[in-house]
């Protein structure tokens, strides 16, 4: 039975590796977003990856080792030894949001534990962990010299992670 597992591609290569399991006959997804780019005499629209260096493919698991020795692949995602599987209801959903027109934006995923710092806004550079309550994101900023714990509501979109508790990709 064949299933999408997740795909890391070289560096800038993502295309290059979509094209090249295409050619193998493997069916595969990247999923690719249009932004507006500026350069120095004008703005081009421009076709980019949703998660830069990640792209799918639909394989049985034991052939997983045919997409890893596809040109422009780096490896196979795996998790505990195992090809991570990527639900089929998860590619499509992305599939039907992008032709639908929406605008989706990676950000990155957190856990609860995890050491983040914010990197937009009025508490820049503020270094926290990230605690999860009532399934939105929060920051718990630790403020050592009073030994106290504030918590604010902040949009994963201002996080950058600083460590992992736990280190799942996609």
């Amino acid at each position: 039975m064949e299933q999408w597992i997740a795909v890391r591609s070289k560096p800038r290569a993502e295309k290059v590796a979509l094209d090249q399991l295409e050619k193998k006959g493997i069916q595969a997804y990247l999923p690719l977003v249009r932004q507006k780019r500026k350069w120095s005499d004008r703005l081009k629209w421009v076709e980019l990856p949703l998660f830069p260096g990640y792209l799918f493919a639909k394989v049985a698991l034991k052939n997983s080792i045919f997409v890893l020795e596809t040109y422009g692949v780096s490896t196979v995602i795996k998790f505990g030894g195992e090809v991570a599987v990527v639900q089929e209801s998860v590619v499509k959903s992305i599939r039907l949001a992008l032709e639908g027109g929406y605008e989706l934006e990676p950000t990155e995923y957190f856990i609860k534990g995890d050491k983040v710092e914010v990197i937009e806004g009025p508490m820049k550079g503020m270094k926290g962990i990230v605690s999860n309550i009532k399934g939105k994101e929060k920051l718990v900023i630790k403020i050592d010299a009073l030994q106290q714990a504030i918590a604010v509501y902040i949009e994963t979109k201002y996080l950058k992670s600083i460590g992992k508790k736990s280190a799942p990709i996609i």
